[in-house]
């Protein structure tokens, strides 16, 4: 998906399920997903979204 709609994306879910949620850049566009499950390079990180902060 494009950076915008993943960031907005990425926003509203941290939001929802009230948890950190990073952003990942990939071949492929953009990915959104919870951190803990995040298990790969920290380089691919573009931002993550706290709600708690």
């Amino acid at each position: 998906m494009p950076l915008s709609t993943a960031q907005s994306f990425a926003w509203n879910l941290a939001k929802t399920l009230m948890t950190i949620i990073v952003l990942i850049k990939t071949d492929r566009g953009y990915i959104a997903m919870p951190s803990d499950e995040f298990d790969g390079d920290p380089d691919q990180v573009v931002r993550e979204y706290d709600p708690w902060a």
